[in-house]
């Protein structure tokens, strides 16, 4: 299959572009190959490859960046989705489009499932919920991929954050009344490109598996990577003093994988492990 993928030097692209080239003629672009805000120059890169399939990853991502520069998150995340939607149209190309736990608001008691409503509560949700608007509006045949705190080598990550800070400070704080699933890139990627190679079109939660949250992350890491005198303390949303709002509770449920037959990725404490293995091994 002949697949484009955007974004392609990102976190999640540069895990994702090496297992698409084991079984596919699969090539990507990034910013400073087009600019997916600019409907004419997608349009004419996308004619140029003549995918059959487009995996889109391109997005501003920084959720509080977003907060502060709407029209940026709305420029990249809602009017680069349609443009590129509206390119896959013009080849009939169908399209996976990366998206967000952050499209809930948190404040359902369990999981959410792919049908729940959306209800984003701040501008990245809102944008990438755009997005996914976008996609359905524009095409018969996609994915929508919802995936959540996702982590991993070639980026800057909640891992190696914590990591970096530990080095440098002896108390860290970390808030604790916010729960999702960590996701690993690698993982994702293999899962991506499993639900790449179906005709099983439509909306799929795409996580790893069990939940925590972000103290208990934390923690965990420093388990598995111990450093002396270092302290974890839990504070709350409100304190963390962070720009836009998040979902208290973004765990998603991962039902439409199971139905399909895909399966689960990994929990996300084994996940976990085997990415301290790979920055071990320095890879």
């Amino acid at each position: 299959m002949r697949i484009l993928v955007t974004g392609a030097q990102g976190m999640l692209g540069t895990a994702l572009l090496p297992v698409l080239q084991k079984r596919h003629q699969a090539c990507g672009i990034d910013i400073q190959d087009c600019d997916i805000s600019d409907a004419a120059a997608i349009s004419a890169v996308v004619r140029a490859r003549q995918p059959e399939l487009v995996m889109h990853l391109a997005a501003y991502t920084n959720v509080d960046g977003c907060e502060a520069n709407p029209q940026t998150a709305e420029k990249t995340n809602s009017t680069g989705t349609q443009n590129l939607a509206a390119a896959c149209a013009e080849v009939d190309a169908a399209m996976l489009y990366v998206s967000t736990d952050y499209v809930f608001d948190g404040t359902k008691v369990g999981a959410y499932r792919e049908d729940d409503p959306p209800n984003p509560v701040s501008v990245y949700g809102r944008s990438k919920l755009l997005g996914e608007q976008h996609v359905r509006a524009l095409l018969k045949r996609y994915f929508i991929a919802r995936t959540s705190w996702l982590y991993g080598p070639h980026g800057k990550n909640f891992v190696t954050t914590i990591l970096q800070a530990a080095h440098q400070q002896k108390v860290l704080r970390v808030v604790n009344d916010q729960h999702g699933s960590p996701t690993y890139t690698r993982h994702l990627s293999r899962k991506l490109a499993e639900l790449a190679e179906t005709q099983a079109y439509g909306v799929y939660h795409t996580t790893g598996s069990g939940t925590c949250s972000w103290f208990e992350f934390a923690r965990t890491i420093l388990d598995l990577w111990p450093m002396e005198g270092v302290e974890v303390l839990p504070i709350s949303t409100s304190e963390s003093g962070r720009a836009a709002r998040r979902p208290a509770n973004s765990v998603l449920e991962n039902r439409a994988l199971m139905e399909a037959q895909l399966g689960l990725m990994p929990h996300w404490r084994l996940a976990l492990a085997d990415y301290l293995d790979e920055i071990r091994r320095g890879e």
